[in-house]
């Protein structure tokens, strides 16, 4: 999973702009995408597979969006086998999720990906407060 600007998924991969960043400065509303690439178990094919990304604090806590409710994405996903795949090979997934303007506080902040039930991955950020302007003092003139 990758923090980036904007992710597609197109034709099975994965087109990323501003990838791999881990800090933003607040100026308002933060846009964001996730990119996520999964490689499925041969067992798990043809199945249904949960998946559950929540926006967390450092502490772990659910960060709230603007009507208070948890920020969380739920769904689910199923890939299946193509035809002549020796048996036992992993199947590529990839997954771009789009981001809408979010309105956070500066701190840390951590988005969680379960796959199934359990916990795969935590991608870390921090949202840094907006630098404080100069101040452009008067001068006197001669």
């Amino acid at each position: 999973m990758l923090l980036c600007d904007a992710a597609q998924q197109i034709g099975g991969k994965l087109y990323i702009l501003g990838g791999g960043w881990s800090r933003v400065v607040a100026q308002g509303p933060i846009f964001m995408a996730l990119a996520i690439y999964l490689k499925v178990p041969w067992h798990a094919a043809n199945r249904q597979i949960g998946l559950l990304i929540e926006l967390r604090t450092e502490d772990g806590r659910p960060v709230p969006d603007a009507a208070g409710r948890p920020v969380r994405i739920e769904g689910a996903m199923e890939v299946g086998r193509p035809p002549g795949l020796r048996q036992g090979t992993a199947l590529d997934s990839s997954l771009a999720i789009t981001i809408p303007g979010i309105l956070l506080l500066p701190g840390h902040y951590r988005w969680e990906l379960q796959v199934g039930g359990v916990l795969l991955k935590n991608v870390p950020f921090e949202v840094l407060p907006l630098p404080p302007t100069p101040q452009v003092g008067m001068q006197s003139q001669p």
